[in-house]
This record gives C-alpha cells, sequence and structure tokens, in this order.
C-alpha cells in the first residue's frame, strides 16, 4: 500500500457561485472525487495554530498538515497561558522573579502597550503584573511604549488609562515612563531614535511629571497643540514620571513584545551595550523576553520556539519508508521546510524535487504555471513503486487567485484538475490511495463584499477527497487539517507518534 497526498494551493468549499473561480470551472475528477470518500477540513484560525477566526495561509496550512496538529503561534500560545491560567507557573518567567526578589527587588516591564496585536498586547502586561504580585517581587516599573501605528494615532490616552485602572485595581505597580514606538522600537540601525529612548528609561531626560496622574492631560495636550508641536502615539518624545522608575545597576527587566523585529536594538542597548554616546550604562541586569528576539542571544525567553519532532517526515523515516515530495518553484519550501515543521534538510529516504515556475510578471499571465510538470513528475514518482508515500502542491489557484483576476483563476482550477487527474490515472494503475486536501481558501473568492476583486485567503473550510471505497469514521469533533497525517499513517498501516493531537480519519 502506498500514499499519495495532494495538496492544492487556495481551494476552500464556498456555496457562494458568484465569483467563485472554483465553481465556475471544469473540474470533473474534483468533482468525481468529492463524491466518493469525502468530507471538509478546517483550515484557519485555532485548528491551524493561529488566533481564533484569522484566515489560514500556506506555511502555517503545510506545516499543520505535515506536523499532525497545530503549532500555535507566539501570540496564541501566550492567550492560551493567559486563559488557561498558567503563565503564572511559567518556569523562565518565574526563575526572573527570583532573582529579581533575590536581588534588588526591581522588576521592568518594557514594551509595546495597545490592542493592536501586531507586536504585542495590553493584556499581557496586565497579566504580567498579576503575575509579578502573586510572586512578591517588591518593585515593579512599567515602561509604556505607546502605538499609534498598529492603532489609532491618538488611542494612546485609552491604553494608558487602561494600564493605570489596572495597577490601581489590584494596588500593585508603578507606571515609570512614556515613549513613542519611533524612538523604542526602531529596527533601521537608527540608533539616534533608539539613544532619545534610552536616555528617558535610564537617566530621566525627556518632560518630567510629579506623577502618573499627569501622564495624560500632557499626553492629551500633545495630540491637541499645533504645528511641529503636535505629537501623537508614534511620536511621543520621553514623558518621565518623578521617582524610583529608572533603570538601575541590578534590576530586571522583561521586555513583553512577542514580535521580535523592533526590539532587538532597544535590547541590545540594555542587555550588552548601547551603540552609541551615553553617559552612563547600568551595569548587572537581568533581562528577560517574551519570546526569542535573535537566535544565539542567552537571555532567558517566556515563550520559546518550538521545534516539532516527530512529523509525518520524520516518522516515516524513522519507519524506514522513503518519501518523495515534489513542488514547482514558488511552493517548494512549502513541501519542504514548513511540511516537515520548520527545518531545513531531508530526512533519510526523503527525495525532493522542484518544477521550475514559468518566469512571467504576473501568474495571470500565464495561469496553469506548472502544474502539467509537477503532475508528470508526482505520477512518474507514484509508478514507479519506489515510494510508499509521495507528496505534490498545485500552486496555481493560489498564486493567480492573488492576482484578483477572476478569469485567469478559473483556467488555473481547470490546469489543477487537470493534473490531479494525471496523478489518479497513476494511483489507479500502482494500487496507491489519493488523498487530495488544500492549505487554505482563496479561489473560491474572487470578488469582495464591495463589488472589487477579492486577492486576499479566506476563513473557508477546504476538501478532503480520498480514492477508493474507504469509509469515514463517524466524526465527533471539528476535522481539520491536523487530521491528515494520521490518516495517511493509518492508511499505510504505520502507528502513529503520540506527538500528533490531530485524529485519523478513516473507518479501519
Amino acid at each position: 500500500m502506498s500514499v499519495c497526498l495532494v495538496v492544492i494551493d487556495g481551494w476552500g468549499i464556498s456555496d457562494n457561485v458568484e465569483g467563485n473561480a472554483i465553481a465556475n470551472a471544469s473540474t470533473p475528477v474534483m468533482d468525481s472525487l468529492s463524491r466518493g470518500t469525502y468530507t471538509t477540513l478546517d483550515a484557519s484560525g485555532l485548528a491551524v495554530g493561529l488566533p481564533d477566526g484569522l484566515m489560514g495561509n500556506s506555511e502555517v496550512g503545510h506545516m499543520t498538515i505535515g506536523c499532525g496538529r497545530a503549532i500555535y503561534q507566539d501570540i496564541v500560545r501566550i492567550n492560551m497561558s493567559l486563559t488557561e491560567n498558567t503563565l503564572k507557573d511559567n518556569q523562565n518567567l518565574v526563575e526572573t522573579f527570583e532573582r529579581c526578589k533575590n536581588g534588588n527587588g526591581r522588576l521592568h516591564f518594557l514594551g509595546l502597550v495597545s490592542d493592536g496585536g501586531v507586536h504585542s498586547h495590553i493584556n499581557h502586561l496586565k497579566a504580567l503584573l498579576d503575575c509579578a504580585k502573586l510572586h512578591q517581587v517588591p518593585d515593579t516599573f512599567v515602561q509604556f511604549f505607546s502605538d499609534g501605528r498598529d492603532t489609532r494615532p491618538t488611542s494612546g490616552v485609552t491604553y494608558l488609562q487602561q494600564v493605570l485602572s489596572h495597577i490601581d485595581d489590584i494596588g500593585y505597580g508603578e507606571l515609570a515612563s512614556v515613549c513613542g514606538r519611533y524612538y523604542a522600537m526602531d529596527r533601521d540601525k537608527r540608533f539616534e531614535r533608539i539613544k532619545i529612548a534610552y536616555d528617558g528609561l535610564v537617566h530621566g531626560e525627556g518632560q518630567v511629571v510629579d506623577s502618573a496622574a499627569e501622564v495624560i492631560p500632557l499626553v492629551q495636550s500633545r495630540y491637541d497643540a499645533e504645528g511641529d508641536s503636535r505629537q501623537t502615539d508614534e511620536f511621543i518624545t520621553p514623558i518621565i514620571v518623578k521617582g524610583r522608575g529608572r533603570i538601575e545597576d541590578g534590576d530586571t527587566l522583561i521586555f513583553i513584545d512577542y514580535r521580535a523585529d523592533r526590539m532587538r536594538e532597544i535590547v541590545e542597548a540594555l542587555g550588552d551595550k548601547p551603540q552609541f554616546e551615553t553617559a552612563s550604562s547600568p551595569q548587572g541586569l537581568e533581562v528577560a523576553s517574551m519570546t526569542q528576539y535573535k537566535e544565539g542571544w542567552t537571555y532567558k525567553t517566556l515563550f520559546p520556539p518550538q521545534q516539532p519532532i516527530n512529523t509525518l517526515a520524520e516518522w516515516l523515516s524513522k519507519r524506514g519508508k522513503s518519501q518523495f515530495h515534489c513542488a514547482e518553484t514558488e511552493k517548494y519550501a512549502h513541501v519542504t521546510f514548513f511540511f516537515n515543521g520548520g527545518r531545513e534538510a531531508s530526512f533519510q529516504g526523503e527525495e525532493r524535487c522542484m518544477v521550475p515556475s514559468p518566469k512571467v510578471a504576473t501568474y495571470d499571465l500565464q495561469p496553469d504555471m506548472n502544474a502539467a510538470g509537477v503532475a508528470e513528475k508526482v505520477a512518474e514518482a507514484v509508478r514507479s513503486g519506489a515510494y510508499p508515500f509521495v507528496m505534490c502542491n498545485f500552486a496555481p489557484p493560489d498564486m493567480v487567485g492573488h492576482t484578483g483576476k477572476y478569469q485567469p483563476t478559473v483556467v488555473a482550477c481547470e490546469a489543477t484538475d487537470k493534473g490531479i487527474g494525471a496523478i489518479l490515472e497513476a494511483c489507479q494503475e500502482s494500487n496507491c490511495t489519493l488523498m487530495v486536501t488544500a492549505d487554505h481558501g482563496n479561489a473560491e473568492k474572487m470578488i469582495s463584499e464591495h463589488g472589487g476583486p477579492h486577492t486576499a485567503h479566506t476563513t473557508y473550510r477546504v476538501p478532503l477527497c480520498i480514492s477508493g471505497s474507504k469509509q469515514l469514521r463517524d466524526l465527533k469533533h471539528n476535522a481539520s487539517l491536523q487530521d491528515v497525517a494520521p490518516t495517511v499513517l493509518q492508511l499505510l498501516g504505520v502507528d502513529i507518534p503520540p506527538e500528533m493531537s490531530g485524529k485519523p480519519l478513516l473507518d479501519m
């Protein structure tokens, strides 16, 4: 027994026919397969490790399929620690608190404070304050980086009020400073900007106020100023609350952003050495961060990177099963690096094949791309009998769908269907079970709600078709892309590793 898995890129299921390039294309092969062993799979949101309701994408789709589980994005992992009330038990967080308590007892939370959700989230700061209080850290200061880029330009006062209210509600913590992200979160080596933030945090350089209660009126006055004196959140120059909130020798710093790129410069300036002239630098600081900001840094990380083990490719290799992965250039990384759980190197017994994508300015100019070339290589691999597992990606529905051109996308879907037909024929000749699914939706929605072209992915479910006469189990759960790998192993008669949380879908 062998299995061939086809992952169509951007093929969702929608009952809406208008603007649906899949429904309006001639797809006799997929139509026939969908009348056999067929169900739909969730390919978006939490099912693939993304925030609830967020559309899927090619990277997480292939990773979820290949890993047999959802690899949760950092924001989802952090949010789950809040909802499950486990953040307080995070080992690196607890160790950082203990280091602080055994030292001078002074802790700083630094980072972007808003609900924009791109770099950080205000709820994470609130939860961290709760944890610090629970662990009885003596003194905790909030160094507030204002947003205005992923949020409205003058919404910072709202988040400041939320922080001050939370501090008041729990009777713990102090607001120490405010500085716009333009200065504190540069990523382009404009160290003159980082210096302004640094000098505020360390030396108290900025506009000083006597108490935290004066901060919001001051920020509002900057919003209301005219001409060059006006400042919005992103560009707030440092506001310093008088008191003990400057960063001093021996302090403990926790950076709360989960996105790395705009944290590296300010962390390096404080944790290592500043890349600019400054009066003095605090010594003996302990630095921790929400996620890993740079490979090779030794700072404690509350949510370190995940490296999944026993992915489908790895497990088959361990079980002595050879395999063949194929895609055209545009999606080659998806059937290798992403499908294998973020691993560049191939596993023993894994052969890879890259078919060149056409060299055109945009793929609507050649909407079939190289579907025929992928189909040819995969059919050859199936017929060879050398590989118990063969998998491939068909790129056209997604890559052409992103152009927003409806008719070319119809052609892309038809070319994909034709390619699947060639592979199905090879499978039928070779006693190989064909499985067809997709990584996310796209081509089924080419017209937006506003009437113009729709070029983004969707949250629609995707198909799962299995050739032959197998029967599906009575599915009691939300079947998703996580279930594909366990079902492949079920068909191959190979045991399923405990790390896979997906479920085999067939009644066998």
